[in-house]
Order: C-alpha cells, then structure tokens, then sequence
C-alpha cells in the first residue's frame, strides 16, 4: 500500500463515527469493534483480523489530538483538489501538473503507519510551507501502545477488594534478542541511506520534504542477521499472568490502569499501560447503589402490625434491625457502615427494603384471627377516593 493510498483511507468511516466525534465516542467505538473483531475471539476469520487491523490503525490517528489535526489537515489539502493533477493545466500559461503519488514518491509505509502520522505529518508540512527549512528530524524512542483486556469479578470480590491472576496474549519483547532484532551474537548497524536519522529529505521540483527512510523503514539502523525468534521484529506474541490487585469498592465499568504493562515501546522507548476493565457479576443477595450496598427483607402482616426484630446478613456478619410497630410495605431500614468501603477508609451503609407478604392461604384459626381483627381495626381514610366515584354516578 502506498503513502497515497494510506492517507486517502477514511478513518472516520473505519470506527463508524463523524469526524467531529468526541475522543470518548472515538474509543467507544474502537473498543467496540476491538472486542467483536479480535483475532482470539475469531481464530481463522480473515475478514475479522483484517477490521480489527484497520480499526487499530484508525484509532492509532484519530486518539491521538495532534496526529489527528494533522490527518483532518491533510485530508482538506487533498481534498480541496490542492496536489491533483489538472487534466488541463498542462496546455495554459503557468499550468503545474502535480499529483500526490509524486509527492509522496511511491512511499510504503506498511508498519510505519504510525511514523506517518506522527513525525511524517510534522515533517511534510514543514517542507511544504517552509521550503524545507524544517529539515529531518531524527527519530526518538516511542511509547509502546495502550493494552486493554477485561476481567469478571464476583459480587463479593468487587465490594471486598481481590488480587486475581491475569493471564494477557499480548506483544512483548523478545527474549532472544531483547527487542534489538538482530541474531544473538550480532548488533544492528546504523543505517547507511539516513546515517541513522530514520528519516531522509527529498527534493520535488521547488519544493522539498521528509519521509522515512526506505532503507531501514524509518527506524534508523539495519539488521543484517535477523533474530531466528522474532524474524527482525523485536517483538513476539507472549502469553504472561499478572497479579492485579483489584481495590475494595471496585464498581462495574470501572477501569483500572496498570502503568508500564501494556505494549513495549519502540527503539527503548517506555511502555504503554495495561488498562483492566471491571465486570461485576450480580448477586442473588444484595445490589448496590454508589457505596451503599441494597437487600431486600420479606415480613408478615404481624410483624408489620407489631414490630419485630429483623436478624439480615452483611458482607462480614449479621446485624440486628429493629422495625417499629405499623411499618409499611417499602420501609427502607439503615445499618450504618455496613456498605462498601471508601477510599478513605469510611464505608457506605446497608439499606433494607421490607416488603410485607400475603399468604395465598391460611388456615381457619387464622381467618378468624383477621376477621375479629378487621372487625375491630378502622379502616384507612377513602373519603377522597368515594369523593371521586360519586362523580361518575
């Protein structure tokens, strides 16, 4: 794939959002497609592997604030028909044909997507309006790229906290050759085309720009025996676990970073965060609401009528509630800080629905109990309500 090619791709159209997305619906969307697309979850699906590339690749640009400024930049310039041939320049006065694919001069940036969108931009801007003043710049040590995986806890794991071991597929550097690509034995030698810049300029007519260097792919030194692990890479697929330490109080959705255990960074640059995203599966007990934990507690007319005290389990026990004579169905009774536990170290509270329940029989004994009780008790206020059916009388 070309230079032309790469830069005429629509990244907006890739993750399905319009180009005035926000960063947040940018990385939803990514997360979205990532999740349904990756190669674990479609072993043998082609056309998977191939969106989840894609995705990847547009969301390398479109997540990042200044190589997506540059990329909407550059795709306005093209788009406004600036670098297009003119069919017809060429026979009036003071006619230029120019086209992109000689600007770019046939460039393969392959794996150097992202070397494009972040150092290529800069550099052909430069060239462009400043005739080349702004020269190669060399090129650095990158940050390896976010890693992002997903763990279900259980109810309890979440509200106490829990260390989980973590078993992650993901790139690392490779052990034989400890991400240098050459074969043990052998070091990788400066580039003899950019003298070890990773980039070279070029001249085109009056105008003058930087690229990456063909030679060495813009990474600034050549291997001349390659690693028998990671074929010149640097990198292999490795399988790792992790202990990660989930915190007490840790809610569903939430997103825990690990900083430095994501991907490795280019050329010994640092590493990208691993980013563990938290799925709490429901109990069949308690639901929480923020930092207080919910439970809901069957009671009989009697104890309704009468009070009584209500013995409920927490997270670490039991406690004791009283309910008061003449509570109504939905009372919310509170145990104090029997909830989740704050950062801080206070907890929220534990908070508990009595609904009163009807039996669907009873026995004689008991019939007769409620009639004498009926008979004896008033009933509500429905002045109100006979108010109301009188007018349709």
């Amino acid at each position: 794939m070309s230079s032309k090619d790469w830069l005429e791709k629509d990244f907006y159209a890739v993750l399905g959002v319009g180009k005035a997305a926000s960063p947040d619906e940018i990385k939803k969307s990514y997360r979205k497609i990532a999740r349904e697309s990756h190669p674990d979850h479609n072993p043998g699906n082609g056309q998977a592997e191939e969106r989840f590339k894609a995705a990847s690749e547009a969301y390398d640009v479109l997540s990042d604030e200044r190589k997506r400024r540059e990329y909407d930049e550059m795709r306005s310039l093209f788009g406004s028909g600036a670098f297009r041939r003119n069919a017809r320049a060429g026979g009036q006065p003071g006619g230029y044909p120019f086209d992109v694919s000689d600007l770019f001069g046939g460039a393969q940036p392959g794996a150097g997507d992202r070397r494009f969108g972040g150092a290529g931009f800069s550099d052909l801007f430069s060239s462009i309006f400043s005739g080349g003043a702004g020269g190669a710049r060399p090129r650095g040590p990158a940050r390896g790229r976010d890693v992002e995986t997903e763990v279900v806890l259980d109810f309890g794991d979440a509200v106490r906290g829990v260390t989980v071991p973590l078993t992650l597929r993901a790139p690392g550097v490779c052990d034989t050759c400890h991400g240098n690509g050459a074969r043990p034995g052998t070091q990788p030698r400066a580039c003899p085309e950019c003298l070890g810049a990773g980039v070279v300029t070029r001249n085109q007519g009056s105008f003058s720009f930087s690229e990456p260097c063909r030679e060495c792919q813009g990474v600034g030194t050549v291997v001349d025996e390659k690693c028998p692990e990671c074929r010149g890479t640097g990198g292999v697929t490795k399988t790792r676990t992790l202990n990660v330490r989930f915190p007490a109080g840790v809610a569903d959705g939430q997103r825990i970073r690990l900083a430095g255990r994501g991907e490795p960074g280019e050329r010994g640059g640092p590493a990208g965060d691993l980013l563990v995203l938290v799925k709490v599966r429901a109990d069949d007990l308690f639901g929480r609401s923020g930092d207080d934990l919910t439970l809901t507690v069957p009671i009989t007319i009697a104890e309704a009528v009468l009070g009584t005290d209500l013995r409920v389990p927490t997270m670490d026990g039991a406690v004791t509630l009283r309910v008061p004579p003449g509570t109504p169905s939905g009372r919310t009774l509170r145990a104090r800080g029997k909830g989740v536990v704050r950062r801080d170290g206070a907890a929220g509270d534990l908070l508990v629905t009595v609904e009163i329940t009807v039996p669907a029989q009873v026995s004689a004994e008991a019939r007769e109990a409620l009639e004498t009780f009926a008979a004896r008790t008033p009933p509500p206020q429905r002045e109100h309500l006979e108010a109301r059916v009188r007018r349709f009388n």
